[in-house]
């Protein structure tokens, strides 16, 4: 799947940001989960606005 290919250098700052060596898993499931709950609310307000852009009387 294309759309889901991540540049070496993202994935590679991305994979150094949430590993932890004390996990069993290898990353620390409460910050890889925060920062993806932080990321959809930040997509969440953007597409408020973007709706609100388009179609301002409906608010």
């Amino acid at each position: 799947m294309e759309s889901l290919k991540v540049e070496k250098a993202t994935f590679d700052a991305i994979a150094k940001e949430i590993h932890s060596d004390s996990s069993p898993v290898g990353i620390d499931a409460k910050k890889t989960h925060i920062i993806i709950l932080e990321k959809l609310l930040q997509l969440e307000e953007r597409l408020k606005r973007i709706e609100g852009q388009l179609s301002p009387n409906s608010q």
